[in-house]
């Protein structure tokens, strides 16, 4: 299968720079049966479900991972997007000169900009009112992935310094600098556990008023979590689509959401993922379950294209993604990739707008 099967063209005044309020988004609906295809609101949601219907999202939450910061000794700016904390100890040695208290240390994946002088030993400093935090290069990778240590000043805690320090990572196709709004709503109502580098942007659209009205008329919720890493936005750089590899992502289903699940399955209801992340880890937990869901945690390295059979998703909302993308390529499994190339156009046609901050797009 082709990667440039899967391309489409998009000027660039139709991808969202800002989002609106939340709840106030336009929602395209894809009827998988019949190819269908109606224009509403995000605010229709509930009268698009049906009573019985599981809607499952996913509780991450989105931490200021951009760090900005100068280089030591030479004082150049230096951009650190961190990626991933890797788990082990803590750094054998402080950074020089050895402090009376050695500092609290963190070895995380991260991706430096400018990349070429960022070499192994290299050293950051990123500071402000609430504090130190210094980063050293330890590995060097491609594309910009370097492994560093990342130490707080004596007494404080890595996690809060970077909440303090950092910046929200805006995709890359956001054009602009982040700025006091964007902490609020660049993450969901649900979010509730620390770890994405990207909002699960389906779930940007949700308000808590639209959350009791689909209570009310009888949809379910289940919560997951699964941490999106930076590879959500990573290019599919091969022309065989099954060449590509994912990221891998953690993820983790607790016992209440994977009983509600399994019990509407075993009931023939409806399971309603709230995007591409939450679909993953669903997919990937039931590959391991045999079309159940079992509770726990685990790391999500499924890679769905056409051809894919899904065990346990229904229906999907989600935004609309990039041209030859992973993300799209999971839609067009779920929907055929026709059908969702020819959804695209009429939602170019009548300027849908598109990517993270964008509209909405339900396929039933």
């Amino acid at each position: 299968m082709l990667v440039s099967d899967f391309d489409f063209d998009l000027t660039e005044d139709l991808i969202a720079q800002e989002a609106v309020p939340r709840g106030q988004s336009r929602l395209l609906v894809l009827h998988r049966g019949s190819g269908a295809v109606e224009h509403s609101a995000i605010a229709e949601l509930p009268t698009l479900l049906s009573r019985g219907d599981v809607l499952v999202v996913n509780d991450t939450r989105v931490f200021a991972a951009r760090l900005l910061g100068h280089r030591m000794p030479s004082g150049g700016v230096v951009e650190c997007l961190l990626l991933s904390k890797i788990p082990g100890p803590p750094a054998a040695r402080p950074p020089d000169p050895e402090p009376a208290r050695p500092p609290r240390s963190e070895i995380w994946s991260a991706l430096m900009h400018p990349g070429q002088k960022m070499k192994p030993g290299a050293r950051v400093r990123f500071d402000g009112a609430a504090g130190v935090l210094i980063a050293e290069v330890v590995e060097r990778h491609f594309h910009g992935r370097r492994t560093i240590r990342l130490w707080a000043e004596p007494g404080r805690d890595v996690d809060a310094l970077v909440d303090a320090l950092g910046h929200m990572p805006l995709p890359p196709y956001i054009k602009r600098g982040d700025t006091a709004l964007d902490r609020e709503r660049y993450q969901t109502i649900f979010a509730r556990n620390r770890g994405s580098v990207a909002a699960p942007t389906a779930g940007l659209h949700f308000t808590p008023a639209l959350m009791t009205e689909l209570a009310e008329r009888g949809v379910q919720r289940a919560d997951v979590t699964l941490h999106v890493g930076y590879g959500t936005f990573k290019p599919v750089r091969t022309d065989i689509v099954e060449a590509h590899a994912v990221d891998s992502e953690d993820y983790e289903i607790g016992q209440e959401s994977a009983d509600a699940i399994n019990r509407a399955l075993d009931e023939g209801r409806r399971i309603v993922a709230v995007g591409t992340t939450t679909t993953r880890a669903l997919e990937h937990a039931a590959v391991g379950g045999s079309g159940r869901i079992a509770a726990g945690r685990g790391t999500a390295s499924l890679f769905i294209y056409p051809g894919f059979s899904f065990q346990i998703v229904g229906a999907l909302l989600t935004n609309f993604h990039l041209p030859r993308s992973s993300l799209l390529m999971l839609v067009c499994a779920f929907a055929g990739r026709e059908r969702v190339l020819a959804t695209y156009r009429e939602a170019i046609a009548r300027r849908y707008r598109f990517y993270s901050s964008g509209d909405a797009m339900l396929i039933a």
